[in-house]
């Protein structure tokens, strides 16, 4: 987005609402008698303290801590519109780490009773967000609200069967909602700080670096990849951190570019011109004294 380029989208994310088409994201369910215990000790936060119809935002990780993926995790309501089967839960992840998500997890299931189903092509996403966020009400139906955004702006997300996505669309737009583009969504989530998978997290990073540790119990047990988690969080360093940085140029910088913030290196992961801040805005790597 250049410093001429502001769109309806954008501006709706920004000030009013907005509506994004956030069905190419992979979906999975999981269900069965273990299923809160076996998400629980495989992911990063605490999976069974969710209530119903409430989620939290978790990592995948190795046995080395490093992040194999990022997860929204939502405890499904009993019943609800997909009623497969009770104690069920929806994992909402980015589109290009549906299937790696699903080997992950299906490498640790040994004796657990837990099943998992890829209801990515016959269910939709539609994501709310915007100031005026809340002020949407859509009228009850086969749908049901998650508490997540893409872009860290106020918001919730719509999970429905995929035929009902031009009907909820109609329904949002008919409520003041505009249509916004996956740019006009990238460019408000660099300005929220707002990290994602595949841009500024990979397999490479530890969760610490990311500084998104509302993805991480620190009070639960065991799980993949804890005791590398808990002996950082023991020696309180990582050797870099993921920072939003405000830049006076129009020209947003490639991704590895190296910049010098406040005498220390820093790499750029991703970058924008922000038409609200009147300045590139960018996510980038420091290196810690």
């Amino acid at each position: 987005m250049t410093p001429a380029a502001v769109t309806s989208g954008y501006h709706a994310l920004r000030h009013a609402v907005a509506w994004l088409d956030l069905s190419a994201r992979g979906r999975l369910t999981a269900h069965g008698r273990d299923a809160a215990r076996f998400l629980h000790n495989v992911t990063s936060n605490d999976i069974k303290k969710i209530a119903p119809a409430a989620g939290c935002y978790a990592f995948l990780l190795t046995s080395k801590g490093r992040i194999e993926a990022d997860l929204s995790i939502f405890r499904l309501p009993d019943p609800h519109w997909y009623s497969r089967a009770p104690s069920s839960f929806l994992i909402d992840t980015e589109p290009e780490l549906r299937e790696k998500v699903l080997r992950h997890l299906l490498k640790y299931k040994v004796a657990d009773q837990v099943e998992f189903e890829d209801v990515t092509g016959q269910t939709a996403t539609i994501g709310v967000e915007g100031p005026s966020a809340e002020a949407v009400h859509l009228p009850e139906g086969r749908r049901i609200v998650l508490p997540f955004t893409v872009t860290g702006q106020p918001g919730f997300r719509v999970w429905c069967a995929a035929e009902m996505k031009p009907e909820i669309v109609a329904q949002l737009e008919a409520a003041g909602a505009h249509p916004a583009t996956p740019e006009d969504a990238r460019t408000v989530r660099i300005e929220n700080g707002r990290p994602r998978y595949g841009e500024d997290i990979s397999d490479q990073n530890l969760p610490q670096e990311t500084q998104q540790l509302q993805a991480v119990s620190f009070n639960k047990g065991c799980y993949i990849g804890q005791e590398i988690v808990e002996r950082i969080r023991s020696q309180g360093h990582v050797n870099r951190k993921l920072v939003r940085l405000e830049l006076d140029a129009a020209e947003p910088p490639a991704p590895g570019t190296k910049l010098a913030v406040d005498g220390a290196e820093a790499e750029v992961t991703s970058a924008v011109y922000s038409p609200e801040f009147k300045k590139v805005i960018a996510l980038a790597y420091t290196r810690q004294p």
